[in-house]
């Protein structure tokens, strides 16, 4: 692209290495391995793969550059498919932002029961299936906050967004935190030869889902919250300037 002239914003670029480079680490890396062992480690895991991967690579804007990767001859079909009716259709109705928070409120839920979540560890097929799941709703969630905000996501609706998120997050963190059993039994086996029983294992990634993650999401609901105060003075400045205006003509205006 830089060499047939376009310009290319390097924060991108950034953003879309260290965003590759965080799947790297979570999914190419002892991480995965280790997270089959401990609890705590499989939920670090996943948080890498929602708050650290998906909205580095939201920020990227990484599709026009996905486009110039497709072949010549395939770039202007892939390109009428983006803008068909039905594609159109379909990707509003996903990246709305009640669908997206669904969506991903949904994959945090779902894929924590107990029957599932132990699935995952017991079938590779399975185990890919739930983490897909968790980086595409991610994907959306923080592209409807990105990109949205201004439109169907004002700052008040995105600050509601957000704040639920943080809500239902470290409700599900709280409840591994303080459950008295432990919910996933495999750990049971494999837990104690880092030295941790099962339950302290549970208790401990409990505590990562509910206040890393609880507080980063609770930091971007305060920057938001501070934006639409910013919003809302300058325009009861905008206003009152043309009221300013207004009274100085003789309502002339």
């Amino acid at each position: 692209m830089r060499r047939r002239g376009t310009h290319v914003n390097v924060a991108y670029v950034l953003c879309f290495a260290a965003g590759w480079t965080s799947l790297l680490l979570a999914l190419d890396s002892p991480m995965h391995g280790i997270s089959e062992q401990l609890f705590w480690v499989h939920m670090t895991q996943h948080e890498v793969l929602m708050l650290i991967s998906a909205p580095l690579l939201v920020l990227s804007r990484p599709l026009v550059p996905f486009l110039w990767a497709v072949p010549t001859h395939a770039r202007e079909h892939v390109a009428s498919i983006g803008k068909s009716r039905v594609f159109a259709s379909m990707w509003q109705t996903l990246s709305a932002p009640f669908s997206s928070w669904l969506l991903s409120a949904a994959a945090l839920w779902v894929w924590h029961a107990p029957r599932l979540f132990t699935a995952t560890l017991e079938n590779d097929g399975i185990h890919a299936a739930q983490h897909i799941s968790f980086l595409g709703t991610s994907l959306l969630f923080w592209w409807a906050l990105f990109n949205q905000h201004g439109g169907r996501l004002g700052y008040g609706a995105a600050i509601v967004y957000v704040f639920t998120t943080a809500i239902h997050t470290s409700v599900l963190g709280a409840l591994l935190t303080f459950a008295p059993t432990v919910w996933y039994r495999p750990y049971l086996t494999t837990a104690p030869a880092w030295h941790l029983t099962a339950l302290e294992d549970q208790q401990i990634g409990g505590l990562i889902m509910w206040i890393p993650a609880g507080t980063l999401l609770t930091i971007i609901g305060l920057i938001l919250f501070i934006r639409l105060l910013g919003e809302s003075q300058r325009r009861w400045e905008y206003t009152r300037t043309a009221t300013l205006i207004r009274t100085s003509t003789g309502g002339a205006l």
